[in-house]
């Protein structure tokens, strides 16, 4: 059936702001839809609040709101552009249930809303535990023992009946929030009262454990004329307890026979019917016991998932854009697969390769979490990588992870050889962590069977066999030395293994090991993903490496420019800079110049098979680019746009001859190099915090006795604020030299003066070498010392006299001209007793840009990239400044509530996994979008905790009395209490954690307070305040830790006492730009 013609404008929900387990995947998704839905002519409107990516640009949708995807929201949208249908099931977890939610107030109904990609009663069908259960039981399935829950003596009744281990899963949650496993009735207690407090409708799941049996997913469509296809079978290496988000994935199935496979096939069609999806995409998750092959259904999702990005990156099928175009009535059989040109979409994809995925974790940045792994999703980002066989895809997805590895060991990074074992190593084993890939090595090297290893980590002897065949090649390696034979050479290179190993393991350099390579004539070669086993001539190119003899690389000889992408998502280098990427992409193609891009990141619009004219999915390391570069010798490589990843091979690959264009490295350098830098600033007349290096604990001692208390200290050369320190005093010093000067062991230590409580700005500019443009000025709310990732900032800035901003303008456009930057420049300066100091210059795009192009209406990337291929900002219509006529606040999204026992408290290390963007004329307003965005529910009413140290007393009076003012009831613990009485501001006393009870926890537990300020300073009021901090994040009460940061909540609460908040899309916010 064709598409259908009496819809004409469909609203999309986005999933808003990236968090742990909702991260760029369901932006790819969404940025897909929205094409795909313009492509037929329909009119698209779309929710969310996320400015980091493209699915918020202008170009995307016809009309753009960058507002909370919340009910209200929504409601507010649908009254004003009255759409004809709502499409909820691309946005992850948080659409669905914004749209559930709606949907009950009768909003739909009243204005005559169709929702399509699927109906309340299949989200209801697949979400609801029980009503899901009940499906399965109908058509013959098992699905674990279980029971509901929606108090603590019901939990207890149900645990009895299903016996330990048990499971404990809240319902309508995304990535296992709130969940976890519980092996005795202490824990289950603990987790399902958490698990209740998480849940949308308070009800918990408490189902029988199948710890250890092996886990599956089938990626399934299916169309209203009940055709199905299965586009992607995915096995985890990792048993059932740990998350599939935190599992390393493999795709196809690897270890099932064809008669196994059928049976999940047939089961997942089966429940795709039965639930009731038929215009779109679901996941269906199995387990298997290994003993003897019993199946059960875990569970499925009813929308595009996580997996569905892995699955169409994997498989080359577009899965979301096809979800999209059935939901509006075509079946698959009259939709072209784009990557052949040739087949429909009702052809399922074959592939004659192997895809591994492995996840990206941060713990280095939450030392106080424990590196465990479990049903509750902690990873940030993954990485894919794709190979002709197992070992070659995982060595390759290894070294595509930029965690300092070179493969799976092998590479001078290993410990001694049975310096890990005994208890360690079984420990490490049997409880999964984060590093337990190379745990698995070293207990190989060990001599330990691979039984026993299967029955430690319950992961498929057959992996672990491939394992086992790297660990014995790494062991002839080493025996052949200096002199070894080519068919072993050529062996290794099939294995994955890189240059770097295999210098590492013959002891010699790395440009030895590559010149003797390509001597032997071993070199890679590119083949095609194809989704049908190469049975059809692919249209779309789109290439892994492998060492076999045909190559599939179709090289033209247009002028063409290679892009380096970010690699995989982190803490620190986001989908920010992706987004980056993509807009270099699409300014080549308006340049007719042929693209390339190269990344391993499954998740991101970069790696979309139409994004780019080519696409590499390769690690971002030397060996791999270089290859590359050599086989399509482009015009140029563009190395500013994908964070630190590409500036780290910058260098390396002006060496090797490889053409940078845009900025030079020299340049790069000039700014990064703390003594250029200084120079350069000292010749230009600008002023920085006083500095110095250092290269052991005692001259650190020295250098900070020289410039003065407090200094900030932190290794050089790293990105997101790794191990950076604020330090008050000589102990202080100390201890951290003993934890950090790991980070950098041939880098020294820096020390900077520490500006306190000064003013710190962000500004974005554009150069072409001559002419310097500011994009934009970001004030920071949170004041100097806080990471500028983390700090929630305003643009324009709110409170700097025009004089100070003259002299920012200035400065910028000097030290542009000076490192002769072409593109884009990133420079934070610090506002101190009236003095202008430059804290650090980036010669790159920032995490920034997307949030400043968005404000502005101007696409700094693209245009940088234009720059970068020789055109002036006169030639591309860029003369003058743009300053909004209204407020942009940014405001970054913390991942606290994954990990238990962080102090959620921000400084100069990186924390925020995503950021969200509020928009208004109103100051107050902007602030209250960017708060509601990110999760905090801002009260109108109610109880104002404050409890300061002493140096905040006077901040915390003039907002203690604003809130008094307003109508709020103020708590306050002894200090705060006896000042703020003192100072005419009446309080409600309330005993701090470490006076005893009732306390103030227990104040919050029992739903007394409603907003929460707390500084927290010595070690005894640190462990208070982080009981109040982390009982906030528990039972989602807003909070700040900055009186700046209370500041700002007050306006915006201000603000939303005084009216509504109001919502307009970013297309009309834009006109005004243009006559403002």
């Amino acid at each position: 059936m064709p598409k259908r013609k009496d819809i004409k404008k469909i609203l999309i929900l986005g999933a808003g702001p990236i968090i742990i387990s909702q991260a760029c995947e369901f932006d790819y998704s969404g940025t897909q839809a929205c094409k795909a839905l313009k492509e037929e002519g329909y009119e698209v409107i779309l929710i969310n609040s996320n400015p980091a990516t493209i699915m918020t640009d202008p170009e995307t949708a016809d009309k753009v709101y960058i507002e909370p995807v919340t009910v209200e929201t929504l409601i507010k949208v649908i009254e004003k552009e009255r759409p004809c249908a709502l499409l909820p099931t691309l946005g992850g977890q948080t659409a669905l249930n914004t749209a559930i939610e709606a949907a009950k107030t009768g909003i739909l109904e009243r204005y005559n809303v169709e929702m399509i990609g699927a109906s309340v009663e299949s989200i209801n069908k697949a979400e609801d535990r029980e009503l899901f259960r009940n499906a399965m039981n109908k058509i013959g399935l098992k699905i674990p023992k279980s029971g509901f829950a929606t108090n603590l003596q019901e939990v207890e009744e149900v645990s009895k009946r299903i016996g330990f281990p048990i499971i404990v899963r809240p319902s309508f949650t995304l990535g296992g929030t709130g969940g976890g496993v519980a092996y005795n009735m202490e824990e289950v207690a603990l987790l399902a009262k958490a698990g209740l407090d998480a849940s949308l409708i308070t009800q918990v799941m408490l189902e029988e454990s199948v710890l250890g049996w092996k886990e599956y997913e089938l990626e399934v469509m299916r169309d209203h004329a009940d055709n199905v296809v299965i586009i992607c079978s995915i096995e985890n290496v990792d048993p059932m307890g740990v998350h599939t988000g935190d599992s390393i994935t493999v795709a196809p199935i690897q270890t099932l026979s064809d008669k196994e496979y059928q049976k999940l096939r047939d089961a997942s069609i089966a429940i795709i019917r039965e639930i009731g999806v038929d215009t779109g995409g679901s996941n269906v998750q199995f387990a298997v016991n290994p003993e003897n092959g019993d199946m059960i259904v875990v569970e499925m999702n009813p929308r595009v998932s996580r997996s569905s990005a892995l699955a169409s990156k994997a498989t080359g099928f577009p899965i979301a854009k096809i979800a999209a175009k059935l939901a509006v009535g075509y079946t698959l059989d009259e939709i072209p697969n784009d990557i052949t040109g040739k087949t429909l979409a009702c052809f399922e994809p074959s592939i004659d390769y192997c895809v591994v995925k492995i996840p990206r974790w941060t713990f280095e940045k939450f030392p106080e979490a424990q590196d465990i792994l479990t049903t509750s999703m902690k990873s940030v980002g993954e990485t894919m990588s794709i190979g002709r066989t197992f070992k070659e895809a995982f060595q390759k997805g290894i070294r595509s992870l930029e965690i300092g590895r070179a493969g799976f060991g092998g590479d001078g990074k290993d410990p001694l050889p049975g310096s890990v074992a005994g208890n360690e190593l079984e420990y490490k084993l049997s409880t999964p962590n984060s590093q337990r890939l190379f745990y698995i090595k070293y207990a190989i090297e060990h001599g330990m069977p691979i039984t026993t290893i299967y029955e430690m980590t319950g992961i498929d002897p057959w992996f672990l066999n491939q394992m086992k065949q790297i660990v014995d090649l790494e062991k002839q390696i080493t025996l052949a030395g200096k002199d070894m034979p080519r068919d072993l050479f050529e062996k290794a290179k099939k294995y994955g293994f890189s240059d770097k190993q295999l210098a590492h393991l013959t002891r010699l350099t790395e440009k030895q090991i590559e010149q003797t390579r390509k001597d032997l004539g071993i070199v890679p070669v590119y083949k095609l993903v194809d989704t049908c086993a190469a049975e059809f001539r692919a249209a779309t190119p789109y290439y892994y490496s492998t060492y076999e003899t045909e190559c599939e690389a179709r090289v033209s000889d247009k002028k063409k420019v290679i892009i380096l992408g970010g690699g995989p998502n982190r803490i620190g280098q986001g989908i920010e800079f992706d987004y980056c990427c993509v807009h270099a992409a699409f300014a080549l193609k308006e340049e007719g110049v042929e693209s390339i891009m190269v990344n391993s990141n499954p998740e991101t619009v970069s790696t979309d098979y139409d994004t780019s004219d080519k696409l590499y999915f390769e690690p971002l390391t030397r060996e791999d680019v270089l290859h590359i570069v050599e086989k399509e010798k482009p015009y140029g490589v563009i190395v500013q746009f994908g964070g630190q990843t590409p500036l780290n091979l910058a260098t390396d690959l002006q060496k090797a001859g490889v053409p940078i264009i845009g900025t030079s490295p020299e340049s790069i350098d000039r700014a990064e190099d703390r003594d250029l830098f200084q120079a350069m600033l000292c010749k230009l007349g600008l002023l920085q915090p006083e500095n110095g290096i250092a290269y052991s604990y005692e001259e650190a001692g020295k250098v900070a006795r020289d410039i003065g208390y407090p200094v900030m200290v932190r290794p050089s050369f790293v990105l997101g604020g790794r191990a950076m320190k604020i330090v008050y005093d000589e102990n202080d010093l100390e201890e951290y030299f003993n934890l950090a000067v790991q980070a950098s062991p041939d880098k020294p230590v820096l020390i900077d003066k520490f500006l306190e409580e000064a003013f710190e700005l962000d500004v974005d500019a554009i150069s072409d070498g001559e002419k310097t443009i500011i994009g934009g000025m970001m004030e920071h709310i949170e004041e100097a010392g806080i990471h500028s990732g983390d700090s929630a900032c305003v643009l324009p800035p709110y409170s700097i006299s025009q004089k100070h901003i003259d002299e920012m303008t200035l400065a910028t456009k000097a030290i542009a001209k000076e490192l002769k930057v072409k593109g884009l420049m990133n420079i934070q300066f610090g506002i101190m007793k009236g003095k202008v100091y430059i804290i650090e210059v980036n010669p790159r795009a920032s995490r920034t840009i997307p949030f400043v192009s968005k404000a502005i209406g101007i696409p700094l990337a693209k245009l940088a990239t234009k720059v970068m291929l020789g055109k002036t900002l006169d030639e591309l219509g860029l003369t003058k400044e743009v300053i909004p006529p209204y407020y942009c606040v940014k405001e970054a999204v913390m991942p606290f509530d994954r990990f238990d026992n962080v102090d959620p408290v921000l400084g100069p290390e990186m924390k925020s996994t995503g950021e969200v963007m509020g928009i208004d004329k109103d100051l107050g307003a902007a602030v209250a979008k960017a708060q509601f965005a990110a999760g905090q529910k801002l009260p109108t009413q109610g109880t104002v905790f404050i409890s300061v140290q002493d140096k905040d007393k006077m901040a915390a009076l003039t907002v203690a009395k604003s809130f008094h003012e307003m109508g709020f009831t103020i708590m306050a613990t002894r200090g705060t209490s006896l000042f703020l009485e003192e100072n005419d501001v009446p309080t409600k006393l309330v005993k701090k954690v470490s006076a005893g009870r009732p306390h103030v926890v227990d104040a919050v537990t029992n739903n007394e307070i409603q907003l929460i300020l707390n500084t927290g300073a010595s070690s005894q009021t640190k462990r208070d305040g982080y009981e109040i901090r982390r009982a906030a994040i528990k039972y989602k009460i807003p909070y700040a830790t900055t009186t700046d940061g209370t500041r700002a909540i007050c306006s915006a609460i201000q603000a939303l006492k005084k009216e509504g908040l109001s919502v307009k899309s970013i297309q009309e916010y834009h006109r005004e730009n243009k006559h403002g």
